[in-house]
C-alpha cells in the first residue's frame, strides 16, 4: 500500500528553473568563464548545484577542489535567496496546495528529496506555509551524490522510519513526484513508482519515462494511485 509521497523541490514545489539557469550563468561569468545556455538542460536540470557546477567548471578546464566548489555553491545560494526575497510572491505551481491537502487527508507521510541547499528549501517551504507538512527534508547538504543516484530517496525512507518506526516504510510503498529525467531515474532506481509532471519537459516525454505523467499537479488522481498501490489497478509501469 502507499504510505509516503516524496516530492522533488525545484520544478515541482517551486517554479524556479529559469532563476537557477540565470544564477549559474552569473557564477560562471564572475569566474571569468563563458556561459552556454544550451548546457543547462544537459548538465544541470534535475541535478544538485554541486554536481552541476563541478561539471560546468570541469568542461572549461578549471581545477575543481571541494573547497572551491563549496564556495561557489554558498555564493549561488546567497544570490538565490536574495532574488526570491525581492519577489512579491514565491513562484509555485497550480494544484500544489490542493494535492498536499489530499495527501494529508489520506494520512500519508511527506518528504522533500532534492539536490538544493537545505536553507533554500526551508526558506521556500516556510514562505509558502508548507513546512509543517514535510516531516523530512533530504537536501543537497545531506548526500554526496546527485540524482539520478537513488541515495537521496533511500535516505528519505530511512529518516521517515527513524521518525516513526511504526510506519515500517519500504521503498516500494513510496510515490515520487518529479519533473526531470534524472529525478525519475533516481526514484525508479530506489524501487519507487514515479509521477512525472510536465513542468520542465513536455508531457509526452514524461509519459515515456515515468509510471504516470500529468501536465499539472492538479491532474494527479490520488485515489487512482492509492488503488494501484492496493492492488486494485495495474500501473503503467515503464522500464
Amino acid at each position: 500500500m502507499l504510505k509516503a509521497v516524496l516530492f522533488d523541490f525545484n520544478g515541482v514545489i517551486i517554479n524556479d528553473e529559469p532563476l537557477h539557469e540565470k544564477l549559474l550563468a552569473q557564477i560562471l561569468i564572475e569566474e571569468n568563464l563563458k556561459a552556454n545556455p544550451d548546457e543547462f538542460r544537459e548538465v544541470c536540470l534535475g541535478r544538485s548545484d554541486r554536481a552541476c557546477l563541478h561539471d560546468l567548471l570541469q568542461r572549461r578546464g578549471r581545477v575543481v577542489s571541494d573547497e572551491y566548489l563549496t564556495g561557489l555553491v554558498v555564493r549561488k545560494s546567497r544570490f538565490y535567496q536574495q532574488q526570491l526575497e525581492a519577489l512579491e510572491e514565491v513562484p509555485t505551481y497550480p494544484g500544489l496546495t490542493d494535492l498536499i491537502f489530499k495527501i494529508r487527508v489520506a494520512d500519508l507521510a511527506m518528504a522533500v528529496v532534492s539536490g538544493a541547499v537545505r536553507a533554500e528549501i526551508e526558506w521556500v517551504l516556510n514562505h509558502l506555509n508548507l513546512a509543517q507538512y514535510f516531516s523530512v527534508i533530504v537536501a543537497g547538504d545531506d548526500i554526496k551524490t546527485s540524482k539520478p543516484d537513488p541515495a537521496g530517496y533511500l535516505l528519505a525512507v530511512d529518516r521517515l522510519n527513524q521518525q516513526n518506526p511504526a510506519l515500517a516504510l519500504q521503498p516500494e510503498e513510496c510515490l515520487v513526484i518529479e519533473d526531470t529525467f534524472a529525478g525519475i531515474e533516481a526514484g525508479k532506481r530506489a524501487g519507487m513508482k514515479v509521477v512525472g509532471v510536465a513542468n520542465s519537459y513536455p508531457y509526452h516525454m514524461m509519459q515515456r519515462q515515468a509510471n504516470w505523467a500529468v501536465d499539472y499537479l492538479s491532474e494527479l488522481e490520488l485515489d487512482r494511485v492509492l488503488n494501484v498501490f492496493s492492488g486494485g489497478e495495474k500501473p503503467e509501469v515503464k522500464d
